[in-house]
C-alpha cells in the first residue's frame, strides 16, 4: 500500500533489468539464478551474493518514505526539443515512448515527504526513462527542488541511477551539471544538509557532477557508478580493470563515498543521519 499505483504496464514490461519472462531472474554479479518470487521479497537483493538489483521509482518511494507524505513538486514539467534532434529516431518522439511506456514525463522525480517523520526535499531518478539521463528538465526539477529546500529550511535527499547527460540535448544537457553544482552550493550555504545515495547504475555527467557533491554520500551494495563505463575504460587504455572496479565496495576502499547501506536498513540509516545532521540546518 504506497503513495502510487502500479499500473498492469509496469508489471508487464518492467523496469529492471536482467529479470528473465516467467518465475526466474539471473544475478548480475554472481550469475546465480534464483527464484524471483525470493528475490521480490527479499526487497530485490540477491539472497547469494547481496546485490541490489534495480528498483523501480515506485518501489523506492515505498522503500524510503512515510506512506501518504509524498507531495510531488514540477508534474506539469517537462521536456521541449529546442535542437530538433534526430538519430534514428526524433528526439520528440523518443521522449513520448518513454512517457507513454513509464506513465512518467521525466526521468526524475521530485517533492517533499517525511523519513520517519522528518521532512524533506527529495529527488529521485528514473531509470525506465531514458535511462535516467540528465537534459535540461531534470536539471530544472533538482534546481527548484533544492530552492524549496533553502525556502523551507528542509535537508535534500537524492537518489541517484543515470546513465549520464542526456545526448540528444547536446550542450543544453551539459549544462544541468554547472546548474545543479551551483543549486547545491546555494544550499550548502544555507548550511543545510545534502545526501545523495547512490543506486546501480550511475554514471557519467550526473556522476561527475549532483551525484558526488553530497555532505554524506551511500551507495547500494555493489552499485556500479562511474564516469565511463568499464569496457569503454578497457578499449580505451588497452588494460584490464582491477576486480570490482567501480563497485560501490571499490569506491568505498579508495574514499570516494562514505558508506555503503543494505536496503533493509537503508530508511533506519537515512532518518539517524538527518536526525543528526539536523532537520533544520547544520551546525556551523
Amino acid at each position: 500500500m504506497g503513495w502510487f499505483k502500479r499500473s498492469k504496464q509496469d508489471d508487464s514490461k518492467g523496469t529492471t533489468p536482467n529479470i528473465m519472462e516467467g518465475m526466474w531472474i539471473k544475478c548480475t554479479v554472481c550469475r546465480a539464478t534464483i527464484f524471483k518470487r525470493e528475490v521480490d521479497r527479499n526487497l530485490k537483493v540477491c539472497p547469494k551474493c547481496s546485490y541490489h538489483f534495480p528498483m523501480s521509482i515506485e518501489e523506492r518511494v515505498d522503500l524510503l518514505v512515510d506512506a501518504g507524505t509524498f507531495q510531488e513538486w514540477d508534474v506539469d514539467l517537462i521536456p521541449n526539443d529546442p535542437l530538433q534532434f534526430e538519430d534514428t529516431l526524433p528526439y520528440h518522439t523518443r521522449v513520448s515512448n518513454a512517457q507513454r511506456k513509464t506513465g512518467k514525463q521525466e526521468a526524475i522525480l521530485t517533492g517533499r515527504c517525511e523519513i520517519q517523520g522528518i521532512s524533506v526535499a527529495t529527488g529521485i531518478f528514473d531509470f525506465s526513462f531514458m535511462g535516467g539521463s540528465m537534459g535540461s528538465v531534470v536539471g530544472e526539477k533538482i534546481c527548484r527542488a533544492i530552492d524549496r529546500a533553502v525556502a523551507d529550511r528542509l535537508p535534500f535527499l537524492l537518489v541517484t541511477t543515470s546513465g549520464g547527460a542526456r545526448m540528444q540535448e547536446g550542450t543544453l544537457s551539459l549544462m544541468q551539471m554547472a546548474k545543479t553544482a551551483s543549486a547545491i552550493a546555494n544550499l550548502q550555504e544555507a548550511r543545510l544538509p545534502y545526501v545523495v545515495l547512490l543506486t546501480d547504475p550511475t554514471f557519467g555527467g550526473v556522476t561527475a557532477s549532483v551525484a558526488m557533491l553530497g555532505d554524506v554520500i551511500l551507495a547500494e551494495p555493489k552499485a556500479l557508478i562511474g564516469f565511463a563505463g568499464p569496457r569503454v575504460i578497457e578499449q580505451t587504455i588497452k588494460e584490464r580493470l582491477p576486480d570490482g572496479f567501480q563497485r560501490a565496495e571499490f569506491l568505498l576502499d579508495h574514499g570516494m563515498i562514505d558508506q555503503i547501506v543494505n536496503r533493509k536498513v537503508l530508511k533506519d540509516t537515512l532518518a539517524t543521519l538527518l536526525m543528526h545532521c539536523g532537520t533544520g540546518a547544520m551546525s556551523a
